[in-house]
């Protein structure tokens, strides 16, 4: 039998954990869905979010991808990158130029110089960027090399960009859209949103959950194998990370006379397009920036070296699509990517 001041303890306890159940439902606000989507880099994109209610980011969102545009796309005249291509040594890089910089050596080392910008002179010899085509062969393309390495590209104190040989160009175009990506998850995060989706021309990065559905975001992998439209290739669930791709079934170009098929990735180290049996490369990282350089990376190494390189570091998952000798298609899966393979 309960004594009186037993019962008084177990009532005061009762009205606290009511008292706390009325706080917490109260502090419990019901999360408003908000999207956005257009174009943007050469490309589309689409933005999901959960927040408190209603907003209107539009320009926010306009200014991140017009800001990226200005320091670092090759296609725009004006940017600091285009004009620090074409000799004026007098521009004073931003943060973001300086940070994608950085990102870039580290990579470039990582890789053993697989992932490097500097090749944009060889990107627009072989006709895939804004220069013009050159006709090249191995002479022509040995005098290119020499403007190659970005090891010869230095950030000097005063923000300026010094490099080793007049005329070397730097391409940012295989790490700028992830970073582009990332800035506009910073920006989510600096908002207080917890959950969100960024995707942009099939890059991705999330936060949180698809608050509508109480799962992991959803996204898509392309087949490597659709050359025009786009078809699934597997789905994966996709929490506080980000997914990247890079592959060499759609950027190319079919030379008029013979016939032959140049594939828009570039190996650093010969200067020639790749016809690789590695058709696609999928990275899974923290940011999308690494998550797209290295994608890019995993084209230009030999297969070997990409899957020898993921599975030394832990911190990446990947899904490499390629043909084996036999002609037949195959595919190579982290643990960690399996893992979350939905379908």
């Amino acid at each position: 039998m309960l004594t009186m001041k037993a019962l008084l303890k177990y009532k005061n306890g009762g009205i606290s954990l009511i008292f706390l159940a009325l706080v917490a439902c109260q502090e419990q606000k019901d999360l408003v869905f908000n999207s956005y989507a257009g174009g943007a880099l050469g490309t589309n994109y689409s933005i999901l979010f959960f927040a408190d209610e209603k907003l209107n980011l539009e320009q926010e969102i306009d200014s991140v991808f017009q800001d990226i545009n200005f320091s670092m796309s090759t296609y725009i005249p004006e940017s600091d990158i285009s004009r620090i291509n074409s000799g004026d040594h007098s521009i004073i890089v931003d943060a973001m130029f300086r940070e994608v910089l950085e990102l870039s050596k580290r990579i470039h080392a990582e890789t053993g110089g697989y992932f490097d910008p500097t090749v944009g002179i060889l990107v627009n010899a072989w006709g895939f960027g804004p220069g013009e085509m050159q006709e090249l062969d191995s002479t022509k393309v040995d005098s290119l090399l020499r403007y190659v390495g970005l090891e010869k590209v230095v950030l000097k104190a005063d923000r300026t960009i010094k490099m080793e040989s007049e005329g070397m160009q730097l391409d940012f175009n295989a790490i700028a859209k992830g970073y582009a990506i990332d800035r506009l998850g910073v920006f989510l995060e600096e908002l207080g949103i917890e959950d969100f989706l960024v995707e942009v021309g099939g890059e991705v990065i999330t936060l949180g959950i698809n608050q509508d559905k109480q799962k992991e975001w959803t996204v898509g992998i392309d087949d490597p194998q659709v050359e025009f439209g786009r078809r699934l290739k597997l789905a994966i669930r996709l929490k506080d990370r980000a997914m990247a791709s890079s592959g060499n079934y759609r950027k190319f170009r079919i030379d008029s006379v013979t016939g032959m098929k140049y594939v828009h990735t570039i190996d650093p180290k010969t200067g020639f397009t790749i016809n690789s049996n590695t058709l696609g490369a999928t990275v899974l990282a923290a940011s999308c920036a690494e998550a797209d350089a290295y994608a890019t990376a995993f084209m230009a190494m030999p297969l070997e070296e990409a899957i020898s390189f993921l599975s030394a570091h832990q911190e990446l998952d990947g899904y490499l699509i390629y043909v084996d000798d036999e002609g037949v298609l195959q595919e190579f899966r982290t643990s960690g990517f399996q893992e979350l393979v939905l379908y």
